[in-house]
């Protein structure tokens, strides 16, 4: 009987340029172990593998796009090659894989089939943000992206404000870098003056920047996030 594989989550860096001092020698060494990847964009994954190691042999590698465009069938093809012993490394664009991330599919799928798991550790700008914003880390929730529609934006936002008021719990969102600005704006034009907003803007990277302070505040203070990766979060402080 065949021994199955395994599957690898390998965290990527949140956006910069280097590797060595964002993600542990044990994972880059794992990752240039395998030779199977499940990755939401080809391009990336390659270059990710090009910085750990110049020399990697790209060639003798079967890359398996895994994306919001995927099919169940794509996941599939992942299955049974791991049902066929290869072990898999799992790749998102940044971050931690599985997370608000089309790995979280293949993950589901492989517990079915008796699939090892082994996520490995590195940079996941949620928690991040969540550490450094001030509010509660014992009761949260990561939403993940916000719905495209303004007003449907909207309602969530005073949701999240009211809920926060009301338990103190902190909630984490996101939303895609051109968009950011659409989700400032509602934010500090929907939201009352004492809601606290912490902005959590380029993690890890040279200019990253994270402040916490009242909607009113922010109204003071905003400034364009229209092309970096931002966290928002909405919370009370402790």
């Amino acid at each position: 009987m065949t021994k199955k594989g395994a599957i690898w989550l390998i965290p990527n860096t949140l956006g910069g340029e280097s590797t060595h001092d964002i993600l542990p020698s044990e994972v880059g060494a794992k990752l240039l172990s395998l030779r199977h990847f499940a990755v939401e964009e080809i391009k990336s994954a390659r270059r990710l593998l090009r910085k750990l190691d110049r020399t990697f042999p790209i060639d003798d590698c079967v890359f398996y796009p895994l994306n919001k465009r995927s099919s169940e069938a794509d996941v599939m093809k992942c299955i049974l090659s791991l049902l066929e012993g290869n072990d898999f490394g799992v790749i998102s664009e940044a971050g931690c894989p599985g997370i608000a991330d089309p790995g979280a599919e293949l993950v589901s799928i492989a517990h079915t089939q008796k699939i090892r798991i082994h996520p490995l550790v590195g940079p996941s700008a949620f928690v991040l943000a969540l550490m450094s914003s001030g509010f509660s880390g014992q009761a949260f929730s990561f939403h993940g992206y916000l719905p495209k529609e303004r007003k449907d934006r909207i309602k969530k936002i005073k949701d999240f404000e009211m809920d926060a008021r009301r338990t103190g719990h902190t909630h984490i969102f996101m939303d895609t870098p051109f968009r950011n600005m659409n989700v400032l704006e509602d934010l500090l034009n929907e939201l009352g003056d004492n809601c606290e907003i912490c902005i959590a803007a380029n993690l890890t990277l040279h200019n990253e920047n994270i402040q916490t302070m009242m909607v009113k505040d922010w109204r003071e203070n905003a400034y364009d996030l229209s092309k970096c990766p931002v966290v928002f979060l909405i919370g009370k402080s402790q």
